[in-house]
């Protein structure tokens, strides 16, 4: 019998499941696919924001103003990059710049820091290769990027070296009241039990919670299309450029990564079926729509699309709090944009508020919040590097060329929490086959040491869970 019950392995779950190891309780993450942050968390734009988009009083403004104050200590404590690189929202127009002097009133009025009005002329000088056509631009400096899937791994990885516990391939599919909680059941019979359950499900939000009992929670689907550029044109942008938000939203953003990449996107198109498929439509608009916003952008070199699916509630804002409909029921739906910048501080509300008097929890004196980079080698001095290889020769075998990761980074991924399973989930935590070449030469030995650490046959290696295996058979 568990104290609570996290449903959902995305960042929101992540951050609550690790907060909840702050105290002295049993707690799990349920998880329907084959690895932890398989769905927005992993496919998003990976941007802190600043908190001047959102309207006042709404559980966006509150969440993100919050959580963008917690972000620098919780990336760091966790071990991953975070860059406080700031935002710049553009003007195209004498009416966008009047928008933009909405969006610093009610950002001032949500609580952000140095908000800052600027003209064509300083605009130009923070960013040279914006468009010759800009008005002017708004300023956040407390804007940031950090990696979306580097941070959600991380949370659930610190919580598990804390006691929590991780079921992956947990479909549910049934949960019952009983005396104590809540029973819930897996698609292949699997059973847990628990006597609070968090609904952290994201585009699955909807239907688990309809599971429990309560049916008034709608989630609907938002498709977002990305080109990444290679590292070599990192420094194109140093702000994370953003059009003057419509009715719409924010639009296509220019941004870089946390690892020092070039992102361009999102596309914003409503699907039903979750699907994160590319297309050419939706890639060419963001091709357009980056070029309207910088002169002179390298597409020659982007070395990878991808595309995700933002869940958002009916009410256009967080769903946070215990259903009204199911007792012992929490819910954390509708996590669109700001959600993943929000992340901790929803995790501070929900565990402090919401559980901690229900549970009444008492405080774990043992919990260690810190944890180790997953991908670390080539940063340290050389002299560090020589000393690990003493110690490991695996950290002396280069694995992944494009972005110099070891063998022996890749070996603490498969055994470290939670742990790589999959082709897929080393390159989520080690960046291997995230270069230039997409894993064209490393994934091969990537496999390889999956097979070894795991001691399955090569064959049952798989990219990204069951029904994706690599190899079908031995041909010598």
């Amino acid at each position: 019998m568990f104290d609570v019950i996290v449903i959902g392995g995305g960042v929101i779950g992540g951050a609550i499941l690790r907060e909840l190891t702050k105290y002295k309780c049993d707690v799990c993450l349920l998880e329907k696919e084959n690895d932890v942050c398989m769905g927005q968390s992993k496919a998003n734009s990976g941007i802190v924001h600043a908190g001047f988009d959102a309207a006042e009083g709404t559980l966006k403004a509150r969440f993100n103003v919050r959580g963008n104050e917690l972000m620098p200590a919780y990336a760091e404590e966790l071990g991953v990059k975070y860059r406080k690189n700031g935002s710049l929202v553009v003007a195209f127009s004498d009416g966008e710049l009047g928008t933009l002097m909405k969006l610093k009133e009610r950002g001032e009025r949500n609580g952000v820091k140095g908000l800052e009005l600027v003209s064509r002329e300083k605009l130009k000088e923070l960013e040279p290769n914006l468009s010759d056509r800009v008005s002017g631009g708004l300023l956040a400096p407390t804007g940031g990027i950090v990696c979306p899937y580097s941070l959600t791994i991380a949370e659930i990885g610190n919580a598990m070296d804390n006691g929590a516990q991780l079921f992956c391939n947990f479909e549910v599919v049934a949960a019952e009241k009983s005396e104590e909680g809540f029973v819930v059941k897996a698609k292949d019979g699997r059973e847990v039990k628990g006597r609070v359950a968090v609904n952290c499900a994201g585009l699955g939000a909807g239907k688990i919670s309809a599971l429990f009992g309560d049916d008034s929670v709608k989630i609907g689907g938002r498709k977002g299309e990305y080109l990444l550029i290679d590292r070599e044109n990192g420094d194109f942008v140093s702000h994370t450029l953003f059009f003057t938000p419509t009715e719409k939203g924010k639009g296509v953003l220019i941004s870089p990564t946390a690892d020092g990449n070039l992102l361009l996107g999102p596309t914003a198109e409503e699907v039903r079926d979750g699907s994160t498929a590319t297309s050419a439509q939706g890639l060419d608009a963001v091709t357009s729509k980056a070029a309207e916003m910088c002169k002179g952008i390298p597409f020659r070199n982007v070395i990878t699309s991808f595309a995700g699916v933002r869940a958002y509630s009916e009410t256009h804002d967080f769903v946070i709090g215990e259903s009204a409909k199911t007792e012992n029921l929490i819910q954390c739906a509708g996590i669109e944009s700001p959600g993943l910048t929000s992340a901790p501080a929803i995790a501070e509300y929900v565990v402090g508020n919401l559980l901690v008097g229900k549970l009444r929890l008492e405080t774990n004196l043992r919990f260690d919040g810190r944890r180790s980079p997953d991908h670390f080698f080539k940063d340290l001095p050389a002299e560090r590097q020589n000393e690990l290889i003493r110690k490991d020769p695996a950290y002396g075998k280069i694995v992944c060329r494009c972005e110099q990761i070891t063998e022996g980074e890749i070996v603490r991924a498969i055994r470290a929490n939670p742990p790589a399973r999959d082709v897929d989930a080393v390159k989520r935590r080690t960046r291997a086959g995230m270069g230039r070449c997409q894993g064209g030469f490393c994934q091969p030995h990537v496999a390889e040491l999956i097979a070894r650490e795991l001691n399955i046959p090569l064959t049952a290696v798989t990219k990204c869970g069951p029904g994706s295996e690599l190899l079908t058979g031995v041909s010598k």
